[in-house]
């Protein structure tokens, strides 16, 4: 498995002093969310700069409009065109909300056949689509696809491949782990994003909130998956001062570190105390 950083994770930071940070710590890589940074610039030369300190492993599509990138349709094929020039294997995007009536996208998502061939440039980018969450005190799901099997079938028959969220999961259904392996077993998932979910929030550090985190990665681990696990957490789950991150950055790796490598002992029981790192207990 590739352990790899949302830039997300710190974006309250320069984007270069966040690849930095995941590089110093340890991360074998990033997964980079295109944002304002990418407005009014050299996306290209950007990138390929950041390249330069450390691995850009996965881009995240904008959620968000941005000058020069279009509506979600347009932004999504822009960044796997920026992706195929810096030689990016992987492009996540997020399916159409229905709250949020976005009717061309929705009819757009089921018009492509082959997701691969069509939009990934005949197979050059993987093109994941992501699962979302469930909000507000009813929870309800704003987007399309939010049941599980639902999602699995579109994946397979649109030819896509799937990024698996696990705060997002884990907002609907704090047992996720069957619902992971429904995913997991349609031999779609290319990459997961990894937080924890509790008392509405999400990304929360592992131990934070309710969701079981180390039995995840235990069984995780006795799968054949080897492609990016992705730390995804809200940037006010960190300390404040650069060398209080890069230190709990270092102790959530080695958490991570431990709970995916094959040689440790199966199985272990934690709680969730033991699983949150101790710089931010």
């Amino acid at each position: 498995m590739i352990l790899s950083l949302s830039t997300g994770s710190l974006f309250t930071l320069p984007l270069q002093r966040v690849f930095e940070l995941a590089a110093e710590s340890g991360f074998e890589g990033v997964e980079l969310i295109i944002n304002q940074d990418f407005q009014r610039v050299n996306s290209v030369k950007l990138v390929r700069s950041l390249q330069e300190i450390t691995t850009i492993h996965s881009i995240h599509a904008p959620f968000m409009e941005l000058d020069g990138w279009g509506g979600k349709i347009e932004s999504l094929k822009l960044s796997i065109k920026l992706a195929a020039e810096c030689n990016i294997p992987l492009v996540n995007f997020h399916p159409p909300s229905w709250m949020g009536l976005e009717i061309g996208f929705w009819r757009w998502l089921y018009s492509v056949h082959d997701y691969q061939k069509e939009i990934g440039l005949n197979g050059e980018v993987i093109v994941t689509l992501e699962n979302m969450p469930w909000v507000g005190k009813n929870k309800i799901n704003p987007n399309i696809l939010s049941n599980t099997q639902r999602l699995v079938d579109f994946i397979a028959e649109h030819n896509l491949f799937m990024t698996f969220d696990c705060t997002h999961m884990g907002s609907g259904k704090t047992n996720f782990i069957n619902d992971f392996f429904l995913c997991y077993d349609s031999g779609r998932i290319r990459n997961i994003h990894f937080s924890d979910y509790g008392h509405d929030r999400e990304h929360l550090l592992p131990g934070h909130g309710i969701l079981p985190l180390t039995r995840f990665l235990n069984h995780l681990r006795s799968t054949e998956y080897k492609s990016t696990v992705t730390l995804e957490l809200d940037p006010r789950e960190f300390p404040k001062g650069e060398n209080n991150i890069l230190a709990s950055l270092k102790e959530i790796l080695a958490y991570l570190r431990k709970e995916t490598n094959p040689q440790t002992d199966l199985p272990r029981e934690y709680t969730q105390e033991t699983i949150a790192p101790t710089t931010h207990v």
